[in-house]
């Protein structure tokens, strides 16, 4: 498939703000045999007085900026052409847990790959005994670590409801499995920590996923603004597998990879710091268009 992604972000100030400085990770990657990037422009309002771009440990594209004040907004701008390249998932050859800690522990490397980043707790996702507890219960049965994440997945999707009002960027995974409710990151997150819990090492996606369903489908939640879904290492031969808990869809072509960490803090749209005197407020706006 390939899809032009369009997407606005805009911070509005109370009173003029100060000197500040963000991380911006916005544009679609680019990932041999998973998606190309035909074309991508990033644009800020009012420009940035300094502008960097750099790659991160995990391999994701970033551009760092800085303002010297901002009198009402700034508003950061993606427009971009992407070719999403989706492979249907083969046999499934993963271990049973216990060979897949077995493997984890043969994997002899620090690289960005490496299963030892996303197999114990991160920044802003840590060991929960209730949602590992819940994480097990609802995964009896499952024989391969394939297996065990879909059948988490599935399980979130049936348990939680997704609620744009119930959770804000900075609720724990601990306060929204309490809740049942949330969105796109929570579901993420929850289950990223339900899988470490097992021994499974997972990690967070941020991306796109696509607003215009095939016809007869239902549209999938998530797609007003940027997607969050989960990754999982399923074993040395599997590898890492992507699923999207909060629809409950293995990922496929509907879904465009933006940014890829442990959890939330890694790959956050923007980061970073601006000096305030008063409140603000965000809107963001995102189409994902079908071209081909």
């Amino acid at each position: 498939m390939i899809y032009d992604i369009r997407l606005a972000i805009t911070y509005s100030y109370e009173r003029p703000a100060g000197a500040g400085r963000s991380m911006l990770r916005l544009m679609p990657a680019d990932l041999p045999g998973e998606q190309r990037r035909l074309a991508g422009v990033l644009a800020i309002e009012p420009p940035a007085y300094e502008r960097r771009e750099m790659t991160d440990f995990f391999g994701n594209g970033a551009v760092e900026v800085a303002f010297r004040e901002v009198q009402a907004d700034i508003t950061f701008r993606i427009a971009a052409r992407i070719e999403r390249i989706a492979e249907a998932p083969g046999f499934d050859i993963s271990p049973d847990l216990a060979r897949l800690a077995v493997e984890i522990a043969e994997y002899h490397a620090l690289d960005a790959e490496a299963p030892h980043h996303f197999v114990g707790a991160s920044p802003r996702v840590a060991p929960l005994a209730e949602v590992t507890a819940y994480a097990r219960s609802r995964t009896a049965g499952a024989r391969t670590a394939f297996e065990t994440v879909g059948a988490l997945g599935r399980a979130l999707h049936e348990d939680m409801l997704y609620d744009p009002d119930a959770t804000n960027v900075d609720t724990p995974p601990s306060e929204a499995f309490a809740l049942r409710h949330g969105v796109c990151q929570d579901f993420a997150q929850v289950m990223i920590a339900g899988l470490r819990g097992l021994g499974v090492p997972a990690g967070y996606v941020s991306g796109f996923l696509r607003t215009s369903p095939p016809a007869g489908q239902a549209r999938l939640e998530g797609a007003d603004a940027m997607h969050a879904w989960v990754r999982a290492w399923c074993g040395r031969e599997t590898g890492w597998i992507e699923y999207d808990p909060t629809n409950a869809v293995m990922v496929g072509s509907d879904h465009v990879v933006v940014a890829r960490g442990r959890d939330y803090g890694d790959v956050a749209p923007v980061k970073g710091v601006l000096r305030l005197t008063g409140g603000q407020k965000t809107d963001q706006a995102v189409d994902v268009l079908p071209i081909l």
